[in-house]
């Protein structure tokens, strides 16, 4: 089987915390995402995190805002880092 194509990886400062962003082209989706990406988007401040967006196998796409979880309707990858980068500078 293929293996997993890393598409994108960064880390940097923003915001009194730090966001990260790993963006990997799978071989098969990871169910139930219909979409050949995995992806795990982070925006930690204090050690918590404030933003997040992945999709995990078992839940598919979703993003946490806070304590709370909610679907996320997965586009393409530049909208699901203009998305995750709106929701981090909402909750700045």
């Amino acid at each position: 089987m293929p293996e997993a194509e890393l598409l994108l990886k960064t880390r940097s400062v923003h915001g009194g915390g730090i966001v990260e962003m790993v963006v990997w082209r799978v071989p098969e989706p990871v169910p139930p995402s219909e979409h050949a990406f995995k992806y795990r988007l982070v925006f930690v401040r204090d050690g918590k995190r404030v933003v997040g967006y992945d999709n995990e196998r078992g839940k598919g796409d979703h993003k946490h805002l806070g304590q709370a979880e909610l679907p996320y309707k997965f586009v393409d990858i530049e909208t699901l880092m203009a998305d995750f980068l709106r929701d981090v500078e909402a909750l700045q």
